[in-house]
């Protein structure tokens, strides 16, 4: 087993800037220490805005947003959408809308995009992920079922891939781990090229 030192030169305690238990538990799963800081950031859309472009710069703000009280220390910030017809979907505004939400993903492909950064005082660097989401067709029971079971409020696309909504779900084409909220080979590739680029500066 790996002593402290040698596991912090692999993987060094981050600040993860969200709140999302998802991210949390992904980190946590693999071994990566954090502490976490949320950001208050608006998280609209801009007019014009591609997904990939959305995702990044939130990823981005979030991180930079904490950044500034972490002096020295590494930062991630993540953001995830889901994108159905070129349209974004973001987090259900209530009840109403997860089951409009989840009407609309019923029989199709979604895309699920996450942006990821990593600051670290006045350096960054930014990354984004896509998985391709199929869904069987659901009944009006079943949707019913997924809206009140399945927690939607606090989830884009008004649905968790590792709960209720892994019963209709046919396929993934990705990076499973992208779906769940944090796509942590992504995370790990960055911070790898991300530790060399300032290494070759030092």
């Amino acid at each position: 087993m790996l002593n402290h030192d040698q596991k912090d030169a692999i993987l060094p305690e981050i600040v993860l800037a969200s709140g999302s238990p998802r991210r949390s538990e992904i980190l946590a799963s693999v071994g990566w220490g954090f502490v976490k800081d949320v950001p208050d950031i608006d998280e609209s859309l801009r007019p014009d805005e591609t997904p990939e472009a959305y995702v990044e710069r939130l990823a981005l703000e979030k991180a930079s947003a904490v950044a500034g009280k972490w002096p020295g220390r590494l930062v991630l910030g993540a953001d995830t959408t889901v994108v159905l017809g070129g349209e974004v979907i973001g987090k259900p505004a209530d009840m109403d809308d997860a089951r409009r939400m989840i009407r609309s993903l019923s029989g199709e492909t979604h895309d699920v995009i996450t942006g990821v950064a990593l600051v670290r005082d006045s350096s960054s660097v930014t990354g984004i992920q896509r998985t391709a989401v199929t869904f069987a067709a659901m009944s009006d029971a079943e949707i019913e079922f997924l809206a009140r079971e399945g927690d939607p409020l606090d989830k884009a696309g008004a649905y968790a891939v590792q709960a209720q909504a892994a019963l209709f779900i046919r396929g993934i084409s990705g990076d499973y781990w992208n779906v769940v909220g944090l796509p942590i080979n992504l995370v790990y590739e960055l911070f790898r090229g991300f530790e060399a680029a300032i290494g070759e500066k030092a």
